[in-house]
């Protein structure tokens, strides 16, 4: 908000007055004339100013949950961790507790539902307009405005408007008179009018932010203030803007529910309000103001309300005196502070704008400027709202005036007693009223620099704040020190309560206690070399001198004022001391006419801009400090440079390089960060990074940063994450538009650079991905094309790591069978309480009918997508699974036996259909499709290679391998009488029996444990991917659980769960499978899975930790024999895989799945869902019949059945049977 200045007064003025929009200001009550000036010092009230920003800081973006605003470093904290875990900028985890998190099994709501429920409807605002003072930073206001449109802060459909004030000091009124006027013009230019009208504000959300003035610690005001927090939510990374937290405000907390209007927003206070600021709009009309609490001793330097029980306004003082804040303050004791939020219905709006064709108000608009008018200034509160106040009467309105205003200033005392008749006939009879907000705090941003840093820092807290920085040595940070967006390399020492801003430095350097130190460069690093800082403020700045781009430094000490009255300081200490110390003379800094009362540090020609032989720096000033004796040279150095006063300064100041430079600083220690999150395997997501890569137009430093992370990896984790970020740029990048994500990955120009990786020669593998990239960027077709191929490219490398799983596979000789003699082996299915692994492609083993007939088994599992890799040995997996028999059979099986012919007859079907596929292998040539997972007999060609029956890189014909090693060949016969896409393992199930009746046929016994890295293996081989849980589902017997440590080689161990005498037969009276009809497509949601994974998003991360601890809840509640707590866990764990895999709930089954709901303790698609088989736990015992009834009446569910389960205690069996007619 403005500070009460002169009116047509020339030039940048900067005031200290903490006073919001008040250039017409009184001392006291409004109808007494103002009899003395409006001191701009004032003691510095700190415990306010603590008590604001530790609640501004909030800034919740979407957020709406209470807080504890205690201190700023818990908020800090709770905006970094607003709903899933979170890392600071170094990577350290930190941690918080959130509701329903590790709470006793029970019903919740789906988390993702629980967010948008938290979310109120944000405003959607038809015009932004942002008001600043100079014309040319209005391009570069209108580019921030368009960014923060691209991060989705700001709605698509708004239109954004930077807009220059008509004259630089004239006030929040007038500046708000002349938005009003450009909103409207832009509006019915819109809608087709050629005047303006104010129709087009009657369906209209408007949203006025003014700039207020000069800030002395950012070079683009208080608006563009960094703050000390981060937003881990943000679909889009960046740095947080005090304008950041106004705008999440004013959308999400104080516009929702708002009837059409105009709301005007000073950006010149830290401000904060709860979730629910509890705003009725019901019968709103005329004008609203915005009240927050504050203390008594505070209002004596600011604005407040009177107002009556129905909260109309009676009064506004401004620095009242005690007994007029008293007549203010609330049964508490606060008085509701002026915060610079006011609303304007529709209107009163109107009213106003009437106002910008009648002289003298029209002086107020650009359209007043170009007829001619000669500009004025007006206070938004202190004339164009106090008319509307109820005690105020209309002489004493008219005759106030402004403090500065002399006996001299008729043309200004007629121009004000003009103004506010105009306002007076406009607007009195407008209702006014106040909205008290008792949970928000708001701080008005002053210019001295010790309310400054408090305001950034947490005294106390016990380490320092780092935000969207990058610390090599962070040791040596001091407790409640503060890093926004920085680059620290080397020893940095930073002391207590001093902040580094917008500083890329390289130690050793000693900032001590009580500094502000911001834009300084690695270039200037040097001059801090062996020089301590101590209660000082040094910053760099961007200038344009004659259009030209330069720097330019300026020092100051934290104690210095910059009023223009009483006795001024110069880095702390006397002018007097200052020349002294220094043998600068007050002719070096003022010319000889100006008067002593008027030197002041404003006007102190102090900061060199040019040197006559190289560029300025930080040491034009620090020498200042502590002089040398060099026979003055550093003193004829300064006195040789063109220098200019801080005044001076701000009309050079480049805006646009200041914000241009901040963001290559930003992504500059961004890249660094990516870099330590990939190499430290944090988990942490890069796709915000990525993101606003993309925005601001840098895509290709991030590329190179994730290429050299990969191909330097030691580990082929970290390398196939960067490998998949790189995908995720290439994707981000297409913009949506070219089509879906998901997709092959085998064309043929890509074969040269897999090559590599196959081959594992990492390094040459990246380098020829990145020049078979360079051809794939011209469109967003292209580009999401070669998204898919990284993906394939980094699925390479985690086949590579999983076959790290072989060195656990191990067999036992025995003797071979005798010809013809079959080697059987049968599997029951499993059902999954908790998770399902999928499989990229799967292995057509199912029947593919839609209406399916009833086979035998299968298993259950809980804890599924742990197993599946990169997550089994990233995070670590554990899987809760039951083998179970469907309808009293096994379901899925294989048999093999020796034949004489050396060759491979291999047949696909069910054992008693004798039109199964067949297929018969004479030579190396028709093994090949082995590795390509829709190949007719693909997985039973893997099976014979991967038991080390076959080798196909032999030079030895397929013929002479099998006479030689076994005198013959091999008839395979493999069968799942479960359809194609059910969910329930097959595929993997079906690949272990196949190679268990192989080794057994050719002569080797391969155990359980060691079949299940065997199976583990052969997918790999066969590119199908997935994981572990289904082989240990079915492949093991009864209720078990599996677990897999975060590491390489990944080994799988399985426990047994013992469970409560007779609950297993108790258990299968309560199992039922449905078959949906639905056919399960698991290709793409693996791909998305993975992606979402290696992308790290927080909702990802927490929910895959919440599975593993699902698993041991589940097992728990089965060594309970807890039917109630199962039924749980199977809900829960359906919630947890729609959060992994959006899209796996047909409506079809979400149908059936409500019927369902009150006869069930809980049910779940099995596997990751999106059709197949629905397993129900029911409350009742063997409800078939009864469920079945129920479905009949509920019109369309399409080909669906009802099948019996029963837990199956005995997992694979093999055994070897007589010899018969070979098929």
């Amino acid at each position: 908000m403005e500070r009460a200045a002169p009116y047509f007064k020339q030039g940048p003025t900067i005031n200290a007055t903490p006073s919001p929009f008040l250039p017409l200001v009184r001392k006291s009550h409004v109808p007494k004339l103002i009899k003395s000036k409006i001191h701009s010092s004032c003691d510095p009230v700190i415990p306010q100013l603590s008590v604001h920003l530790e609640r501004c800081l909030m800034f919740t973006l979407n957020l709406h949950a209470n807080v504890d605003s205690s201190s700023i470093h818990d908020i800090t904290k709770t905006w970094k961790q607003p709903r899933y875990p979170s890392f600071s900028g170094q990577g350290e985890k930190q941690t918080v507790e959130h509701p329903g998190d590790g709470a006793p099994l029970g019903k919740k709501e789906n988390p993702s539902t629980l967010a948008r429920m938290e979310q109120p409807k944000a405003v959607d605002w038809t015009v932004i307009i942002l008001t600043c003072q100079y014309k040319d930073s209005v391009e570069v206001f209108q580019r921030e405005l368009e960014i923060r449109q691209k991060r989705e802060q700001i709605p698509a459909g708004t239109l954004l408007l930077a807009v220059e004030d008509p004259e630089v000091h004239v006030g929040s009124g007038g500046a708000t008179l002349n938005a009003l006027l450009v909103a409207a013009e832009h509006l019915s230019a819109r809608a087709g009018f050629t005047v303006v009208t104010s129709d087009v504000l009657h369906s209209a959300w408007i949203l006025i932010l003014h700039m207020g003035r000069d800030f002395p610690f950012d070079d683009c005001g208080r608006a563009f203030t960094c703050l000390p927090v981060e937003n881990t939510q943000a679909p889009v990374e960046a740095v947080v803007c005090n304008l950041d937290c106004l705008l999440d405000i004013m959308s999400h907390r104080l516009g929702p529910g708002c009837p059409p209007g105009v709301w005007v927003c000073s950006t010149d206070m830290l401000l904060s309000v709860p979730p629910d600021p509890g705003i009725s709009w019901d019968g709103f009309q005329g004008a609203r103001g915005i009240a927050l609490p504050g203390s008594t001793a505070y209002a004596q330097s600011h604005g407040v309300y009177l107002t009556d029980s129905q909260g109309f306004v009676l009064d506004i003082y401004y620095q009242g005196t005690e007994a007029e804040i008293q007549r203010c303050a609330r049964p508490d004791g606060r008085v509701p502070l002026v915060s610079g939020v006011v609303f304007f219905s529709v209107e009163t709006a109107e009213r106003l704008l009437a106002t910008h064709v009648s002289p003298p108000l029209d002086a107020c608009t650009y359209m007043g400027l170009d007829s001619g008018a000669r500009p004025g200034q007006l206070s938004l509160f202190f004339d164009i709202l106090l008319c509307m106040a109820r005690n105020v009467q209309r002489e004493d309105f008219l005759v106030g005036r402004p403090p500065e205003m002399g006996q001299g200033d008729a043309d200004v005392a007629g121009y004000l007693h003009g103004a506010r008749a105009e306002l007076w006939r406009q607007l009195r009879g407008q209702p006014l009223t106040v909205v008290y907000v008792p949970d928000g705090s708001y701080n008005y941003m002053t210019n001295s620099a010790s309310e400054f840093l408090h305001s950034l820092t947490s005294p106390g807290a016990p380490g320092a704040q780092v935000v969207h920085s990058q610390v090599e040595e962070r040791p040596l940070l001091g407790a409640g020190s503060c890093v926004v967006s920085c680059l620290l390399e080397g020893p940095v020492r930073l002391g207590p309560g001093s902040v580094l801003q917008h500083c890329h430095l390289r130690g050793p350097i000693h900032v001590g206690t009580g500094c502000f130190v911001s834009g300084l460069d690695v270039a200037q690093s040097q001059a801090l070399h062996g020089v301590e800082l101590r209660d000082l403020v040094l910053r760099g700045h961007h200038v344009k001198l004659h259009g030209a781009p330069s720097q330019a430094f300026t020092l100051v000490g934290r104690l210095d004022s910059w009023e223009r009255q009483g006795t001024g300081t110069y880095l702390n200490m006397s002018w007097s001391k200052f020349f002294q110390k220094t043998g600068i003379r007050d002719w070096d800094l003022w010319d000889p006419d100006v008067p002593p009362a008027e030197r002041c540090l404003l006007s102190a020609r102090l900061f060199p801009v040019l040197h006559p032989s190289r560029a300025p720096g930080p040491w034009d000033l620090l020498w200042m400090l502590d002089p040398q004796e060099d026979g003055g040279r550093a003193l004829r150095a300064w006195r040789a440079c063109w220098r200019l006063s801080w005044e001076q300064l701000q009309p050079c100041l480049d805006r646009g390089a200041t914000l241009a430079a901040r963001r290559d600083l930003f992504f500059r220690q961004a890249l660094r960060k990516a870099r330590h999150v990939l190499e430290a395997r944090q988990d942490l997501s890069l796709r915000p990074l990525t993101r606003a890569a993309i925005h601001e137009g840098c895509p290709g430093p991030l590329l190179a940063t994730l290429d050299q992370v990969a191909a330097g990896a030691e580990d082929p984790g970290v390398a196939a994450r960067a490998l998949a970020c790189v995908a995720d740029v290439l994707g981000c990048m297409a913009e949506g538009r070219g089509g879906l994500r998901s997709g092959p990955a085998a064309n043929p120009e890509w074969v040269w650079p897999f090559s590599f990786l196959e081959q594992g020669d990492l390094a040459r593998g990246v380098e020829a991905l990145t020049l078979e990239r360079a051809r794939w960027l011209s469109r967003p077709a292209l580009l999401v094309r070669a998204a898919r191929h990284y993906e394939g490219a980094g699925q390479l490398l985690i086949r590579r790591a999983v076959m790290s799983a072989q060195r656990f596979v191990c067999s036992v000789p025995v003797e071979l069978p005798a010809p013809g003699q079959w080697v059987v082996a049968e599997c029951p299915a499993r059902v999954d309480f908790s998770g399902e692994p999928v499989e990229e492609g799967g292995v057509e083993v199912g029947t593919p009918e839609l209406s399916w007939q009833p086979p035998e088994t299968r298993s259950i599992a809980t804890g599924g997508w742990s197993d599946t890799p990169p997550l089994a040995y990233e995070l670590g997996g554990a899987v809760l699974g039951l083998a179970v028999r469907v309808n009293g059979r096994r379901p899925i099986g294989a048999r093999a036996r020796r034949i004489p012919e050396p060759e491979l007859r291999l047949a696909v079907g069910h054992r008693q259909d004798q039109t199964a596929m067949k297929i018969v292998c004479c030579s190396l040539d028709d093994m090949r499709g082995y590795c390509q997972p829709q190949a007719p007999g693909a997985l039973l060609k893997a099976a014979f290679i991967c038991a080390g029956v076959v080798s196909v890189s032999s030079e030895v014909s397929l013929r002479e391998q099998l006479l030689r090693a076994f005198g013959g060949g091999f008839e395979l016969h493999t069968w799942s009488e479960l359809p194609h896409g059910s969910g329930l393992g097959t595929s993997s199930i079906l690949a272990g029996a196949t190679l268990a009746v192989v080794q057994r046929a050719a002569g080797r016994v391969v155990g359980a444990e060691a079949l299940i890295h065997a199976v583990l293996h052969m997918e790999q081989v066969l590119t199908t991917g997935g994981g572990w849980q289904d082989q240990v589902g079915g492949l093991m017997p009864g209720i078990k659980v599996g677990r897999s440590q975060a590491q390489l080689p990944l080994k799988v161990e399985v426990e047994e769960v013992a469970v409560p005498e007779g609950f297993v037969r108790k258990l299968s009276d309560h199992l039922l499978l449905v078959y949906t009809g639905k056919t399960r497509l698991a290709r793409n949601l693996l791909q998305d899975v993975l992606r979402n994974w290696y992308a790290r998003l927080p909702a990802v991360v927490q929910n895959a930790r919440r599975l593993v601890q699902q698993t041991e809840e589940c097992a728990e509640a089965f060594r309970q024999g807890s039917l109630p707590l199962l039924g749980q866990c199977l809900t829960s764990y359906w919630e947890q895989k729609k959060l992994m895999a959006p899209g796996c709930e047909p409506l079809a089954v979400r149908r059936m799945m409500d019927v369902l709901a009150p006869y069930v303790h809980g049910q779940s698609l099995a596997g990751a869902g999106g059709g197949g088989f629905l397993c129900l736990l029911t409350k009742e015992p063997r409800q078939k019949e009864a469920l079945e009834a129920v479905l009949a009446k509920t019109e369309g569910l399409g080909n669906y059945s009802v099948h019996l389960v029963e837990v199956d205690t005995q997992g694979l069996s093999l055994q070897l049977l007589g010899t018969e007619t070979s098929t």
